[in-house]
């Protein structure tokens, strides 16, 4: 069995769907940061059966949990302090993204207007599906 060590401070992102950690680690970023990051890939899991799981090294200041919802609101981020979870916090679909996703309309001012900002808002939860701001064009995950 593979033993990965503990995390005396940082995050753990637990639940993630297998094979998505990945994508996870360059849309948060984190392969930018000077701090470690663990990956484990295809863990065993009772509820998911496999799931992926990141260890971060330090706070939390280091992720975005808006994009972090958006990727997977089912991720559990588990706060670690002294080796010992301190707080879990719960995931839910962010109402509005910025720079997160693109606006794929070509008559959308985003595709005119290069430094205009992507932002999408929720406008279905159940359906997860988000519309451009500008141009109400639908983005489905």
């Amino acid at each position: 069995m593979l033993n990965i060590s503990g995390l005396k401070e940082g995050i753990v992102l637990d639940h993630i769907e297998a094979g998505k950690s990945l994508d996870i680690y360059y849309n948060l970023g984190l392969d930018e940061l000077e701090c470690q990051v663990a990956i484990i890939k295809n863990a065993r899991s009772n509820k998911m059966g496999r799931k992926d799981i990141i260890k971060i090294e330090g706070g939390l200041d280091k992720l975005d949990l808006q994009v972090l919802g958006y990727i997977d609101h089912n991720i559990t981020v588990n706060i670690i302090r002294d080796d010992k979870i301190v707080e879990k916090k719960r995931l839910k679909l962010p109402s509005r993204i910025t720079n997160v996703i693109r606006c794929k309309n070509p008559r959308c001012i985003t595709s005119i207007e290069q430094e205009l900002p992507h932002i999408f808002y929720l406008s279905d939860e159940k359906t997860e599906t988000y519309r451009c701001l500008y141009c109400e064009q639908k983005y489905s995950k």
